[in-house]
């Protein structure tokens, strides 16, 4: 089918797909720190293309916190790096068949609109959220020179994210029975995916009839995180004693966030998806201690 670089191919997500696009009959290629992959290093970048030689660019590498405490690096690695990238890509990969450019939907902040789609204005509330809006914008002044791809995911977990994300960490003091789990809003509503039809709803937007666009790449299902830990009780028969703990109350909270998929589904045809309830048991049953 063809080279596919993957930027951040050792991330969480990096390696489901790599997976996705090596079933498809892809040949994989991976740009990242450990090899001395540096967004914010041109010559690092032509360095990885050169090695490459790709047919496709997926750019998954990003700092991906939300509450990153950094706000320059934010921007020097998620904005001025993926501006970095697509030029190299453009001197580098003059031919390449499509850039898909990783966003967040984090970009449409607080929104009255249920579902979100595409058409929503993007309203950003944190630095994270304002790195990748101006990604996108540095982004869509490429469009007319590099079939670029923009995707704007929605919240997805699955076995191997970090305890730093909030569903490995719920599910780590549930699976491993801790007696106290501190936490900010619990109210919140989020549209949760699995990281396996993330991957590959990636995978297969490559071969989609679309660049010069943004695609929302979600269950469309929204979710409460008190319904999640009712689950993750009921999968695992333990309550742990839930403390709200101010440090984790977000000032500036995005308190629902459900996006329509109507859009992927029109490119990439019907998602694989896995039972939530299954997933959380997926990763659970990963998280829970190894007999001695």
């Amino acid at each position: 089918m063809g080279r596919v670089l993957v930027t951040g191919l050792r991330s969480f997500t990096g390696p489901y797909l790599a997976r996705s696009l090596a079933q498809a009959g892809h040949e994989v290629h991976g740009a990242d720190e450990a090899a001395g992959f540096d967004l914010r290093q041109p010559a690092s970048l032509q360095a990885a293309l050169a090695a490459a030689r790709p047919d496709y660019v997926v750019h998954l590498a990003a700092l991906s916190s939300v509450t990153h405490a950094n706000a320059a690096e934010l921007y020097a690695v998620n904005t001025v790096g993926t501006a970095n990238l697509l030029e190299a890509i453009a001197k580098g990969a003059p031919g390449v068949r499509k850039v898909l450019l990783a966003s967040s939907a984090n970009v449409y902040g607080n929104s009255d609109a249920d579902p979100i789609d595409e058409q929503v204005p993007p309203a950003p509330v944190n630095h994270y959220a304002c790195s990748k809006l101006a990604m996108e914008f540095i982004a869509r002044t490429w469009f007319e020179r590099l079939p670029i791809l923009i995707v704007r995911p929605f919240n997805y977990t699955g076995p191997g994210q970090s305890e730093s994300f909030l569903i490995p960490k719920l599910v780590a003091h549930y699976a491993q029975r801790r007696p106290v789990l501190e936490l900010g809003n619990i109210e919140v509503e989020r549209d949760f995916s699995d990281v396996r039809m993330v991957a590959d709803a990636y995978a297969r937007l490559l071969e989609a009839d679309a660049a010069g666009a943004v695609v929302n790449v979600c269950s469309g299902v929204g979710r409460s995180l008190r319904s999640v830990l009712d689950e993750l009780k009921r999968i695992t028969g333990h309550s742990p004693q839930l403390r709200v703990a101010e440090h984790l109350v977000r000032r500036a909270e995005v308190h629902r966030l459900v996006g329509s998929n109507q859009r992927l589904r029109g490119l990439v045809g019907e998602l694989r998806y896995l039972d939530f309830g299954a997933l959380l048991g997926d990763m659970a049953a990963a998280a829970a201690p190894r007999p001695a």
